[in-house]
């Protein structure tokens, strides 16, 4: 009997992903997208399902007689109800630790954009600001060397763990701050909140979301930044609040870079979209995981661990 194999959001892996691998196992069936009041029925015959970001409820996976494996094409695992897999007796496999490398280089992307006003001095060449100047260079956005600066890291998993690394070979004072409080065993100084905020020159979150940091940065926590700190949220949207951002980064010289936002997309009344300093804020669409060579390794993930399953269900 040929396994039935079903992709429900084949448009989060990227058209550039050869998903013909799948066929080894079975026939594949491919959705761009799954609305949620199409899941059940994309599903109701699948034995295999893959799903990024598409929701598996209990009620869904119960209309779906069978369902023996849910692969996550992502780390996070919050769009499958868990318990309900295990009672129906289906398996759930995840892909860990497959965008490291992707993240921790967008972070530093995100910092030397704000930190060296790149958007200005682009801006300053393509209108001609520059031609018109004279002078062979322009001073009139000064910016600091890495090297010297404090950088705190909020959330040491695998991802800060790299950013500390990578910082450090920058010349910076890294410092961080465990969300749990549990994962403070890192050659670093470990500290608490406030004080990593008040004290660092640029400020990471590569945490997950949780009861404990939803809203973890906020309008109490913001105004304790130094005068033009760089905040960057490459961990999950929800985590710092945006509409406290949105006043802090217009009531003062601070800036920001977001990956992730609490929606996705975002809102255009979102109030990050009404930011009067655009100068002082970066977002990209959730682009940190996306490297050509990061989707790669989440496509070589699953192909793992549906073989695995295979082999251990023989």
């Amino acid at each position: 009997m040929r396994r039935q194999i079903v992709i429900l959001d084949t448009e989060t892996l990227g058209a550039d992903l050869d998903l013909s691998v799948l066929e080894r196992f079975g026939d594949v069936t491919q959705y761009k997208n799954t609305l949620p009041d199409e899941t059940a029925e994309a599903i109701r015959n699948a034995h295999i399902v893959i799903s990024n970001k598409v929701v598996l409820t209990k009620e869904i996976m119960a209309q779906a007689p069978h369902l023996e494996l849910v692969c996550i094409a992502a780390t996070g695992m919050n769009n499958v109800d868990l318990e309900a897999a295990q009672a129906l007796g289906i398996v759930v496999k995840n892909v860990a630790g497959y965008s490291t490398p992707s993240v921790v280089q967008h972070t530093f992307a995100m910092l030397f954009y704000l930190m060296e006003h790149l958007k200005y001095y682009d801006a300053a060449v393509q209108t001609g600001v520059w031609s018109m100047s004279g002078l062979f260079t322009d001073l009139t956005h000064p910016f600091h060397e890495l090297r010297g600066r404090k950088w705190g890291i909020i959330g040491m998993g695998a991802i800060g763990q790299e950013v500390a690394k990578v910082a450090t070979a920058f010349g910076a004072a890294v410092t961080y701050h465990s969300t749990s409080g549990e994962n403070t065993g890192h050659p670093y100084i470990h500290q608490p909140l406030d004080v990593l905020l008040s004290t660092s020159d640029v400020i990471s979150i590569h945490a997950p979301l949780t009861d404990r940091t939803y809203g973890l940065i906020n309008e109490v926590n913001l105004p304790m930044l130094k005068e033009k700190a760089i905040l960057l949220n490459l961990g999950r949207g929800g985590i710092v609040n945006e509409t406290d951002l949105a006043y802090e980064l217009d009531r003062r010289e601070i800036y920001a870079g977001l990956d992730v936002l609490e929606k996705e997309p975002i809102d255009m009344e979102s109030r990050l979209m009404q930011v009067e300093h655009k100068e002082r804020l970066l977002i990209t669409p959730h682009i940190a995981w996306t490297s050509i060579e990061s989707r790669k390794r989440l496509l070589q993930g699953i192909v793992e661990n549906i073989k695995t399953y295979l082999e251990n269900t023989k």
